[in-house]
């Protein structure tokens, strides 16, 4: 909180012993530890202390590569690496140490393409951080006076596709308006407008000099004098808002302490007259010349107080935009990185072989979801699953993709159902540090003889159709959910055909879907909706029951993940 406020000082009187009480513990993460000495380090350089700050710099870096070498599933302890020495070489070139940015910007570049070589790389995620590390090559070679391999730096910018971005050519503005390329970069300012209406940004005195100052300058550089007047009209119209919005706590703050001052005046005024009234010309001589110090005192203090307070805001303005922009892509990154993750692990909705008919369908409630629905084809055998992570989001969708990594190497190596869950439990329960877990169905369907294999994991029991009722709830044994408790052996289950009978198995977005007036569902009008609807094929079944959910929503916002798959054999 204090870094964000830059309020530096604050920052390392915290982070100091943070870091002190984590270097002593032997479970403290190599991650956390990183992003303490970053925050330590920048807080030095920001004040001054360079030596001191490279010295935290390094600590970040070694425990970044620490964290790195440990096992990375999914790739995100790197991720967090690159990120986080990115940043450190934001910080130098704030500082104008330009020297040492492109020591860090360097090490940022080599442990991207270590990234770059993993099979699971983020192509967004790379080509974001190449873009940035080249812009930042341009800045560093510029200030360096090597004029000509900064603009060679800076054409390989261009051809990443997040130069293209709106985003994008406001940051090549660093470039261009250090580079006294003022026509190019009055061009990539026609988009300023429409980015802050988009974001609702409020004209402040510091984005004033964030945004309008420089647009103002490449204009005024490139020679567009209406559009050079056309920003200084606005800046002098939002400046008088910011300024009134600024000085409005100090007024107050002024306004009381010369009342009170008053005040006090007064009583020293009466308890003077009463003891001695023969000295009244004296006396009003010496107060009027204590209220003439105080009021000359009032007024440089507001004086003093408010550029200092300006000063400040404009020194800081830079710093606050990087760190807000740094968290909006860090998160932006992570939405994108899960919901590639989560959409390239699931397979293809609809399954047809010789003998069975399968649909499937997942909607996340966010974003990304924590839902699955996986299947995997062994000559005549056909392995299936469905499941639901607890939790949303980021955390959810990670986690739901190691569990669908677990389940197709478990059904590689043909085990049973509760073969499979108790694997899977042990691997999930290991290191689970979040308290992570998920409820699965998994079933195993021999084509030929229509046998169904399964093991319910503290799943919503599926449906099976084609009896006399015309469908019911499965009755099964109740598991525990998976990742809660190591050692557990799950108990599985068989139905000797279920050839003729459409199965239908689904996640809790489903049943517990509300209306506006918080109205589920629920289990009985699930079941009497399939009960009533005649099987055509299993995407008829999946899509109208997509329907009925949105009709019983009512404009309503999806509570929930909503994944629903449908299957038939013979």
């Amino acid at each position: 909180m204090y870094s964000v406020k830059n309020d530096y000082e604050a920052t390392l009187r915290v982070a100091t012993p943070a870091v002190e009480k984590l270097e002593g513990n032997a479970k403290a993460q190599s991650r956390d530890l990183a992003v303490l000495y970053y925050t330590i380090g920048s807080a030095e350089m920001y004040l001054g202390n360079e030596k001191e700050a490279s010295k935290s710099y390094e600590n970040a870096y070694w425990h970044y590569n620490n964290s790195i070498s440990m096992k990375d599933t999914n790739g995100s302890r790197i991720r967090s690496a690159i990120t986080g020495v990115n940043n450190i070489t934001v910080a130098c070139l704030n500082t104008q140490h330009y020297k040492e940015g492109k020591k860090w910007n360097d090490r940022t570049d080599s442990i991207l393409y270590v990234y770059r070589l993993r099979p699971d790389a983020d192509t967004e995620f790379c080509d974001h951080y190449r873009a940035r590390i080249r812009l930042f090559n341009a800045l560093t070679s510029y200030a360096a006076g090597n004029h000509a391999a900064a603009d060679q730096a800076f054409e390989g910018f261009l051809t990443t596709d997040y130069a293209k971005t709106e985003q994008g050519k406001l940051d090549a503005n660093d470039y261009l308006m250090m580079a006294h390329r003022y026509e190019e970069a009055s061009k990539n300012f026609r988009t300023l407008d429409h980015w802050i209406e988009l974001r609702d940004m409020k004209l402040t005195l510091d984005n004033i000099s964030l945004y309008l100052v420089p647009k103002f300058k490449a204009n005024y550089g490139s020679g567009h004098k209406d559009s050079a007047l056309y920003v200084a009209n606005q800046i002098c119209a939002a400046y008088d808002s910011a300024l009134v919005w600024s000085k409005r706590d100090d007024t107050a703050e002024m306004a009381t302490i010369y009342e009170t001052n008053k005040k006090e005046e007064e009583l020293a005024r009466s308890q003077w007259e009463v003891e001695k009234r023969e000295h009244e010309i004296a006396r009003q001589r010496l107060i009027g010349l204590i209220v003439g110090v105080l009021l000359l005192v009032g007024f440089f203090g507001f004086y003093v107080v408010h550029n200092r307070r300006a000063l400040k805001l404009l020194q800081s303005a830079y710093g606050q935009l990087e760190e807000a922009t740094t968290a909006r892509e860090r998160i932006e990154s992570e939405l994108r990185i899960a919901r590639d993750i989560q959409m390239s692990m699931i397979p293809a909705g609809n399954l047809e072989s010789e003998g069975l008919d399968l649909f499937a369908s997942m909607t996340p409630a966010k974003e990304v979801g924590g839902d699955l629905y996986d299947y995997f084809m062994e000559k005549n055998h056909l392995y299936f699953a469905i499941g639901d992570v607890s939790g949303k989001g980021v955390p959810a969708s990670l986690f739901m993709a190691q569990v669908i990594r677990l389940f197709r190497a478990m059904a590689k190596h043909h085990y049973t159902p509760a073969e499979i869950c108790s694997r899977i439990n042990d691997e999930l329960t290991e290191n689970n540090e979040n308290g992570m877990f998920i409820t699965m169905f998994i079933g195993l369907v021999d084509l030929t003889t229509g046998r169904l294999d399964f093991c319910n994991a503290g799943h919503n029991p599926p449906v099976l159709g084609g009896d006399a009722d015309g469908g019911n709830f499965l009755q099964m044994i109740p598991n525990a959910p998976i990742g809660l408790w190591q050692g557990l052996e799950y108990e599985g289950e068989f139905i000797e055909s279920i050839k003729g009978k459409p199965l239908f198995i689904y996640t809790d977005g489903l049943n517990e879907a509300e209306n506006p007036q918080l109205e589920r569902f629920g289990d009985e009008h699930m079941l009497e909706v399939l009960r009533e609807t005649r099987f055509t094929n299993a995407m008829q079944v999946v899509e109208m029951l997509k329907r009925q959910v949105e009709e019983h929503r009512a404009g309503a916002d999806p509570n929930d993940d909503l994944t629903m798959m449908c299957l038939k054999v013979g």
